[in-house]
């Protein structure tokens, strides 16, 4: 838990109009993108938030398709609070925290509709089947707009294996798996009356409650609020015209990032 003493010495930096770390209260950390840390994965990207750190990695497999859904493929996130990223985190089942993490992620990866789930059907009770795990490094704020960077890193940059006579060819010219846009997330602290992109791990510990809205170059996709303090239609107005002002930066980095 954070000190109270810390909690105020944030609150008082906010009623100043700055943060600890020096940047304005819509900024964003140094924010670092590298491909390609996992030789055996499709796709694989690491993501830097300041000192946030997470991987992610893309595996593609034959599988069957859900029972509800006999016609397209599989698409799953999940995520691991890797110990030595925090020491709050335990080996073991994931957790709630974990379990969030992985579907915030998920969701604004499903809601942009970057994986056209039909298109990976192959045959009657044989589909593609595309899992993303996320791996939580180091830990100083912000899991999710870097969990959503990585994953959408690694997912634009994984190569498609072949199924050629009931075999899985990983090797050889493989095309890059088929996507549909760039989804980002942009996440808020609300501390006292502030609103803060990007919190830090210690700005996390002083909020109230929290925002993370994904959105790809046209509409929003998703939203997610955490914890019980409340905020003013002004307030959540005010986040969606930054998430779109900020999303384009996002965007470009991914694309530099993969080379499109």
């Amino acid at each position: 838990m954070m000190k109270i003493s810390s909690k105020d010495y944030i609150n008082e930096l906010l009623a100043k109009g700055a943060r600890e770390s020096g940047r304005g209260l819509l900024d964003y950390r140094n924010i670092g993108i590298g491909l390609d840390r996992i030789p055996h994965a499709e796709g694989s990207a690491q993501v830097d938030i300041g000192n946030t750190r997470i991987l992610a990695a893309v595996k593609i497999t034959v599988g069957e398709p859900m029972l509800d859904k006999p016609d397209e493929g599989v698409l799953m996130t999940g995520a691991e609070l890797l110990p030595l990223a925090n020491p709050e985190y335990e080996m073991g089942p994931p957790t709630p925290e974990a379990i969030q993490f992985a579907r915030v992620v998920d969701r604004g990866i499903r809601a942009a509709n970057i994986i056209d789930t039909k298109s990976l059907f192959i045959e009657k009770d044989k589909v593609w089947c595309i899992f993303v795990d996320l791996y939580v490094l180091n830990y100083d704020g912000n899991l999710y707009d870097a969990g959503t960077l990585a994953a959408t890193s690694a997912l634009l940059s994984a190569k498609m294996p072949k199924y050629e006579n009931e075999e899985v060819i990983r090797e050889g010219n493989l095309a890059r798996l088929k996507t549909n846009g760039v989804v980002t997330s942009c996440t808020f602290a609300k501390i006292g009356d502030k609103l803060l992109l990007d919190p830090d791990g210690s700005e996390e510990g002083a909020m109230s409650c929290n925002m993370t809205i994904a959105n790809d170059e046209k509409v929003l996709r998703a939203m997610q609020k955490g914890l019980r303090g409340s905020l003013k239609p002004e307030e959540l107005n005010s986040m969606v015209d930054t998430t779109f002002e900020k999303s384009k930066q996002l965007r470009d980095m991914i694309k530099k990032a993969v080379g499109e």
